[in-house]
């Protein structure tokens, strides 16, 4: 029988990252049962590994563990996103007034390219592009970040970064995009990232991230 590959020294580790890929990006919809025979053949793994993936979810609210009744992809709601949302930004703020404080010149150069990334990403959603919609929010993601990098602590990096992908799923699931607005905002958290002026960045991104939640449950898609 063929061992299963370990992926960064984990048995799975390429079986998690798929299946979490496919709940935070919409491929696996909230409230879809997670049935083990057919994840078995969809993502090569055997029941074993399968239960011990789904119980790391779990840990990350992405699934639900229901006893004896098995998994499913965690639902979503309106007051969950608000939550999200509220959690996110009080992370990244914190974040945000470390890392401007220490970052240095190669910090500077970091986030610079990954803003130059997602500004081109964002002017071919603009002008109708709708293929690498994942493309361009992981563009987003590595861009947000880029801006807390050098904040100093591993575990608020780690931390953040969970918890805006539980925000990222619902922008997925509503196709959340702002146009114009949103681009203006990313320029000026990298303006502020240059200037080291955290005081406006955090009050940009609360402004970003309030737009962001109007703008998704405006889709009445939650």
């Amino acid at each position: 029988m063929p061992t299963e590959p370990q992926i960064n020294g984990s048995i799975g580790e390429a079986a998690y990252q798929r299946i979490r890929s496919d709940i935070i990006f919409g491929r696996l919809l909230p409230g879809q049962k997670l049935k083990l025979d057919q994840l078995k053949q969809s993502y090569s793994v055997s029941v074993s590994t399968l239960r011990e993936i789904l119980s790391r979810l779990a840990s990350e609210w992405l699934v639900l563990a229901e006893g004896q009744r098995g998994f499913e992809v965690s639902p979503v709601s309106r007051e969950n996103l608000k939550e999200v949302a509220a959690l996110r930004q009080l992370l990244e703020c914190h974040a945000i007034e470390q890392s401007f404080a220490a970052g240095d010149v190669e910090w500077e150069g970091q986030v610079v390219a990954a803003h130059h990334k997602l500004f081109s990403m964002e002017q071919r959603v603009k002008s109708g592009e709708r293929g690498e919609t994942e493309l361009w929010k992981r563009y987003d993601w590595q861009f947000h970040q880029a801006l807390i990098s050098a904040c100093g602590s591993r575990a608020l990096m780690e931390t953040h970064a969970a918890v805006f992908d539980r925000y990222l799923r619902y922008q997925m699931l509503t196709l959340s995009n702002r146009g114009d607005i949103a681009i203006r905002e990313h320029r000026m958290l990298l303006d502020c990232a240059l200037q080291r002026d955290a005081a406006t960045a955090c009050k940009v991104l609360t402004v970003h991230i309030e737009g962001g939640v109007e703008h998704a449950l405006a889709a009445k898609a939650i």
